[in-house]
């Protein structure tokens, strides 16, 4: 029976090893992280705002988990109340009549039946159910931080594709400018009809381009409008350049992964509860106690109708021990603890798989910060060309396809520092769902 108190214990965490699990570290790490920061300090974009607010009342998948936070609420309360005693109330009456004699019986009594948590049991159970909720609970924090980050990625990518739908058309318009260019230098005998035709074809490239990009406008537009659980429509939203982040990047040391990311607490509570299952099987080996009793009114004493009644009182104990069950005890045993093993083994992974987004994350944010610089650079290089160029042309011996190159090469950094812009917003969103946000 001594030997029965350790289904009492209680889950402790095993020591999980979190050195070196940042890779690279920005200067001037702390213990203060984007984790810390709610979503709205995150994201201060009031069109974005407003469509996270839409997407956290709306959708499925969020409200789905909130729906499974009330179940474990639910079972929760089920478990406290099983420490209480099993009330019943019944009442019953007959009556019979032979040889002009009539004889009437009642019988009106409460039962009440209470089983002793001495081997833990039912403790073991409720707390069960406690980590089961903290999980559900977690459950949902991780499905919202997802959803932010999902809402927050499509709502950049539309700015991102309004950008270069404007870049695009820009470079539509120089071309068309650059066809009839050529065309009135053909007449004059300095430029050719290959010239002409290749021009043309990068106008109908362009005018090809201008389509894809709406048709990815649209994709992700009805995309959004899905998450947010709203019929397909247009997304208002603000120009790229006018999105703002920190600077400074902050995301706390490792160890703060295992209370900021609600998967990974969600998986620890997971394998809390698979060590209270495991001591509840435990506890089947033990002996059930149970008190139960009942009290009530009578008339059946033997009597007739003149009997007055009289109270009836029983009190039984009983104590159930398991001697032999096929097995099934020994097998539920060994099957709780290899699924608390399963549950130990998911919970060190969903730590690395954190840790390993976190470092994806950063890569994505570092390298786009070097490349926006780079590309601002080059952007600045590219215009002075251009304009040096023009000058040539005009001055001396360089040709108009010179001035195209030049303005070529100027469209295409453009386009691909929008794309670095948007590949740093990106880190930064990474890294808040890395990290747990809010």
């Amino acid at each position: 029976m001594l030997t029965g108190c350790s289904t009492y214990s209680r889950y402790h965490r095993a020591e999980i090893p979190t050195e070196n699990l940042y890779r690279t570290l920005p200067a001037g790490i702390d213990t203060v992280t984007i984790a810390s920061m709610s979503w709205r300090e995150m994201f201060t974009d009031r069109k974005l705002q407003s469509l996270i607010e839409t997407g956290i009342k709306q959708n499925t998948d969020l409200n789905v988990a909130r729906l499974r936070v009330e179940a474990a609420e639910a079972a929760l309360i089920t478990a406290k109340l099983s420490y209480l005693p099993s009330l019943g109330i019944n009442a019953e009456g007959g009556g019979s009549r032979y040889d002009g004699t009539t004889a009437k019986t009642y019988n009106v009594g409460a039962s009440a039946s209470w089983e002793l948590d001495i081997f833990g049991r039912l403790t073991a159970a409720k707390r069960g159910a406690v980590a089961a909720l903290q999980g559900s609970r977690d459950y949902q924090q991780a499905v919202q931080t997802q959803l932010v980050a999902t809402i927050a990625d499509s709502y950049y990518t539309l700015s991102m594709l309004d950008t270069q739908m404007a870049i695009n058309n820009r470079t539509l318009e120089n071309w068309r400018a650059t066809v009839r260019t050529l065309e009135a230098l053909k007449k004059v005998g300095k430029a050719n009809e290959a010239g002409v035709l290749q021009a043309k074809a990068n106008v109908m490239q362009l005018e090809s381009s201008q389509l894809a990009i709406r048709k990815s406008i649209s994709e992700t537009e009805n995309a959004l409008s899905a998450i947010l659980a709203m019929p397909s429509h247009s997304i208002e939203r603000n120009n790229l350049t006018e999105a703002s982040f920190p600077d400074t990047i902050s995301i706390g040391v490792p160890l703060q992964l295992l209370s900021n990311r609600p998967d990974v607490r969600q998986a620890e509570m997971e394998l809390a509860q698979a060590f209270y299952a495991t001591n509840v099987a435990r506890a089947a080996f033990y002996p059930n106690i149970t008190l139960s009793g009942t009290l009530g009114w009578t008339n059946n004493g033997g009597g007739v109708i003149t009997n007055p009644g009289q109270w009836l009182l029983n009190v039984i104990g009983s104590l159930t021990q398991p001697l032999f069950n096929r097995g099934v005890n020994i097998a539920n045993l060994n099957i709780a603890k290899s699924r608390q093993e399963e549950a130990k083994l998911l919970f060190r992974q969903a730590l690395l798989n954190a840790g390993k987004e976190v470092n994806d994350a950063l890569t994505v944010w570092q390298t786009a910060k070097s490349q926006i610089e780079i590309g601002e650079r080059r952007i600045s290089v590219l215009n002075d060309a251009v304009r040096k160029t023009e000058l040539l042309m005009c001055h001396s011996d360089a040709t108009y396809l010179e001035v195209l190159t030049t303005q070529q090469s100027l469209l295409d950094a453009e386009q691909t520092q929008v794309q670095n812009i948007f590949s740093k917003i990106q880190g930064v969103i990474k890294l808040y769902h890395a990290l747990g946000g809010k």
